[in-house]
């Protein structure tokens, strides 16, 4: 078998050219990863919608209802980033339903991965900063609910806080949250998680690494996960327009390679979604991106 990995053309959906979210960088990764040796080893799986009932055991019924329907408010819509479309609500169900599917492969096969998720500022009666639907709650909790895993481990590397994530698994026992972020980025209202680091504007990736290095076999241990939610985001990056921190090209194939590996090495089913990115050239965004396959096709063929 060969890396699972996530995809649907359906991530990719039309907006105005003047819009602020890099829709297209989920096309051209999958055009990248196609026409790299990475396509040698993936085995490309495609996403159903994500069920309707998974929703609602982290998002409110009213909630989903509303935007479902196309009756959420333009102020919350606004708070989202995105006007409300069909268009948009079938992408949301199918990134959902891919991080399910990732989830699903990961523990059959030890590792798999989505090329979109990582909507991390969902809350349970709204959205925020472009995330409509926690993927990762839903995915975990239905995980948990499925018999799947017993104990999950979400470690968010996104230079934003995973505020939606850990509101809405604040009361779920079986998964701890980790999140290290830039500390004076969105949002501004943090929501703790079981662990935050937040670390200072600027840094770079020798102290990321550091700070990382003491603290992801540090919580494998303590945590004792059966399955690891892993939240590449390449805002982190010196480049990213919305970022804080000062990470380079291979400053993040460490970080990916790093998360992987001591997942793998210890036994440790991990899934990964790619998180947020946010630059004007696609074509460069979409190879941060792209870091985290290369780096899992090297611990793929390592182990």
């Amino acid at each position: 078998m060969g890396l699972a990995t996530v995809h649907h053309p359906g991530y990719t959906i039309d907006l105005p050219d003047t819009h602020p979210f890099p829709m297209r960088k989920f096309r051209v990764l999958r055009e990248q990863l196609a026409a790299a040796p990475y396509a040698r080893v993936a085995e490309w799986l495609q996403p159903e919608p994500v069920d309707l009932a998974l929703l609602t055991r982290v998002h409110t019924p009213e909630y989903i209802d509303a935007f479902l329907n196309g009756r959420t408010e333009r102020a919350a819509q606004r708070r989202t980033g995105f006007q409300w479309s069909e268009d948009l609500v079938a992408r949301v169900r199918l990134e959902t339903g891919g991080t399910v599917r990732t989830v699903q492969a990961a523990l059959e096969c030890g590792m798999a991965l989505n090329t979109a998720g990582g909507t991390h500022h969902a809350h349970a009666d709204a959205g925020s900063g472009y995330c409509l639907i926690n993927d990762i709650a839903v995915a975990a909790v239905h995980a948990l609910a499925s018999g799947w895993a017993r104990r999950i481990l979400v470690v968010d590397l996104d230079v934003h806080q995973g505020d939606g994530t850990a509101g809405l698994l604040r009361d779920e026992s079986a998964v701890f949250t980790f999140s290290m972020h830039a500390r004076t980025n969105f949002p501004a209202r943090k929501r703790a998680s079981d662990l935050d680091i937040a670390l200072d504007k600027g840094v770079a990736d020798g102290e990321y690494m550091d700070t990382l290095e003491r603290t992801l076999p540090r919580l494998l241990s303590q945590v004792r996960p059966e399955l690891v939610i892993y939240d590449a985001g390449v805002d982190v990056h010196a480049q990213d327009r919305l970022g804080h921190l000062n990470l380079s090209d291979a400053g993040i194939t460490r970080r990916d390679t790093y998360v992987l590996q001591t997942c793998r090495e210890s036994g440790i089913p991990v899934a990964g979604v790619i998180g947020g990115g946010y630059d004007r050239d696609i074509d460069a965004l979409a190879h941060r991106h792209a870091l985290l396959f290369h780096a899992a096709q090297g611990v793929w063929h390592a182990s």
